[in-house]
């Protein structure tokens, strides 16, 4: 199928969206996140609810809120995310990776404190398949002697 879409602006803007939104996509085990960062005063929706109430942990979130500190733009932009796929630690590791990815697309004077963190980098941990003749990816059946 051919993409009708037409070439895509450079940095990272959406087709109707002002130089001042930025979009990007992260990873994380089986998980996807679409981030939007947009000027504001600091709001962080994930899937159309609050950061509190869409991971009440208190890891994830300071997870989720630690590439908008260490550049200090906490309350400076909006955080607007879709996730799909995955558990909860997967999906907040995927926020993780697009919020670092939108950020640098908005300022490349991010990056050396992004890459530091290493937030830039794509964690390549997936699950292992299940093998035929074994009971999971690596666990053999119980051995019985006679």
């Amino acid at each position: 199928m051919r993409d009708r879409s037409g070439p895509t602006p450079p940095g990272g803007r959406s087709g109707g969206a002002s130089a001042t939104n930025f979009t990007a996509v992260g990873r994380r085990k089986r998980s996807v996140a679409r981030v939007l960062l947009q000027p504001g005063n600091g709001n962080i929706i994930i899937n159309g609810m609050p950061l509190e109430q869409r991971f009440p942990r208190a890891t994830h979130q300071s997870a989720i809120t630690l590439p908008l500190r260490l550049t200090n733009r906490l309350n400076q932009v909006n955080v607007l995310a879709k996730v799909i796929g995955g558990g909860v630690s997967g999906q907040a590791g995927a926020i993780v990776h697009a919020t670092a990815r939108a950020l640098l697309r908005a300022d490349e004077n991010n990056k050396q404190v992004l890459r530091e963190a290493g937030l830039l980098t794509r964690d390549a941990r997936e699950k292992e398949r299940k093998k035929y003749g074994l009971k999971g990816a690596r666990r053999a059946p119980q051995y019985t002697k006679r």
